[in-house]
């Protein structure tokens, strides 16, 4: 597969004060968002971010066996040069329908666009790639976030790597 990069935005770090004297932060910084090969250097960063954020706050780890089968997936990264900011990944349900799993962004920078910019850039290249829907099981605590974008919680709670999750819909239109 080849990397492509489809889409950027720029954030950098500044601090200013208002007209009110309030103190402002405001993070910037230059984001390329592109599709990663399985196995490469980059998908490796994706890995360790992935069993950081998700995996081991759970006191589980990703195993060999589990990475072996997402060969055939659509990997993508955040990265701002060589550091990986974000990834997330698509996967084949049906004809018509995606699935998105292991959203993940790095701690720090959680709340400052860079899982929207994620969630819109993954939704293009399932537009691209045909498909009609966009799927995912969703971690309770980020259910307003993917409101936020237009999924729709089309489940009851159930458990999923023993913490509560929801199934998530969005029509790809």
């Amino acid at each position: 597969m080849i990397n492509i990069i489809q889409w950027s935005t720029k954030i950098i770090e500044r601090w200013f004060v208002s007209a009110e004297n309030r103190i402002f932060k405001i993070h910037l910084f230059y984001m390329a968002l592109k599709i990663v090969d399985h196995g490469s250097p980059e998908y490796q960063k994706m890995v360790r971010l992935r069993e950081d954020v998700l995996r081991r706050p759970l006191g589980l780890t990703l195993e060999e066996d589990e990475l072996d089968t997402e060969r055939p997936h659509v990997h993508i990264g955040a990265f701002e040069e060589d550091i990986l900011l974000g990834c997330c990944m698509l996967v084949r349900e049906n004809d018509e329908t995606v699935r998105l799993r292991q959203m993940s962004v790095m701690d720090n920078i959680q709340g400052k666009g860079v899982g929207r910019a994620l969630m819109n850039f993954a939704e293009n290249i399932a537009r691209d790639q045909g498909y009609k829907q966009l799927i995912m099981h969703a971690r309770k605590h980020a259910i307003g976030f993917y409101e936020k974008m237009g999924y729709q919680v089309t489940s009851t709670e159930f458990t999923e790597v023993s913490i509560p999750h929801v199934v998530m819909e969005k029509p790809l239109n």
